[in-house]
């Protein structure tokens, strides 16, 4: 039995190397850049390597990049247009959300449709919010998809995988469950609301991105147990973040930066990179603890007016607002009476 899985340890092994590497020097780098948010690059890149054990091909590559950033174009035209008219502006944020959902309940994009959905979170709410941001989002989401591919093509190039036979892995089709994704998407658009209403930019980058990776996380859930599970490993992430912040206080600077987010993505990371049901989750803690520390160390207007323990409380909040509404709202299905039971 051991010998069996020795393979898939090794691999979970390489994987979260990659993850720890990349994310670390991309996170230091984007702190020694000044970028504005810094933690756009190293999630990107923890995403495509998460995704899979070998790197993408190049004209994937190519492909989810492109995508990524049309539809960072795309929402910054219609935050631009349609900004000042909410329901025409909602509409068409429902629709993309409503996409990406669906295209996450067959199985298939892998990582590159939550990276759509981040982005078209991200473009809308600080285009509104704030105006100084506005004419420097596209930029900002060009270095971090640029930033996030070289990362993950230089992880995979310092940890290789060894070489072996291609193995066609069957990847788990299903058909798209649409009342789910439209009720994800309520859920989705109602935190959006929230924050555009709230006018705190703080709230606006962590709560919605919180509520789209739980959603995408409870698939896994078999039970009210292990949906309060996810609940909590992904709050775990947001203490993490504010552990890491307070170690970072009593020595700021760019090489306690990189030992600290080294440490940390080596502990979620790992756990991350398995094939079990776990994995998800722990990507989830990932997202909360990139999203916090970056805004912890980011330039962001308004950014460093927030305590750790108030942004902890902004994903409590999100994580508890869509574990209920994804109760109430998703359909009856046996899943979601074993959850709610």
């Amino acid at each position: 039995m051991s010998a069996e899985r020795s393979p898939a340890v090794e691999e979970q092994k390489r994987k979260g190397l990659r993850v720890a590497f990349a994310v670390s020097i991309g996170f230091t780098l984007a702190v020694y850049a000044g970028a504005i948010v810094p933690f756009l690059g190293p999630l990107f890149a923890a995403q495509f390597l998460l995704g899979s054990s070998r790197p993408m091909p190049l004209g994937k590559t190519i492909g989810a990049a492109m995508i990524i950033l049309i539809v960072g174009m795309a929402m910054m035209v219609l935050t631009n247009v349609l900004g000042a008219r909410p329901a025409p502006f909602l509409l068409i944020l429902g629709l993309t959300y409503f996409a990406c959902f669906a295209a996450q309940s067959t199985g298939k994009g892998g990582p590159a449709v939550f990276l759509v959905l981040v982005v078209s979170i991200i473009v809308p709410l600080l285009g509104i919010l704030n105006k100084e941001l506005a004419n420097s989002i596209l930029s900002i989401l060009v270095a971090g998809v640029l930033s996030g591919t070289a990362l993950m093509w230089f992880a995979h190039a310092v940890f290789p995988e060894p070489f072996s036979p291609e193995v066609e892995v069957a990847i788990d089709e299903r058909p798209p469950a649409l009342g789910r994704a439209l009720a994800n998407t309520v859920i989705l658009l109602g935190s959006v609301v929230i924050c555009l209403t709230s006018d705190n930019l703080t709230a606006a980058a962590v709560i919605p991105i919180t509520v789209a990776s739980l959603l995408g996380q409870l698939d896994v859930a078999a039970s009210a147990r292990v949906a309060i599970g996810l609940v909590l490993v992904n709050l775990f992430g947001g203490v993490l973040a504010s552990v890491a912040y307070a170690a970072l206080s009593l020595r700021p600077n760019l090489f306690s930066i990189f030992l600290i987010v080294l440490v940390v993505v080596l502990l979620i990371g790992g756990r991350a990179a398995g094939r079990s049901k776990d994995g998800p989750v722990f990507a989830g803690a990932l997202t909360t603890f990139l999203i916090l520390f970056g805004l912890g160390v980011s330039p962001l207007p308004g950014s460093a007016a927030e305590s750790f323990a108030t942004r902890i409380v902004y994903v409590a909040a999100a994580l508890i607002y869509a574990l209920l509404f994804a109760v109430i709202l998703w359909p009856r299905t046996r899943e979601t009476k074993r959850i709610s039971a």
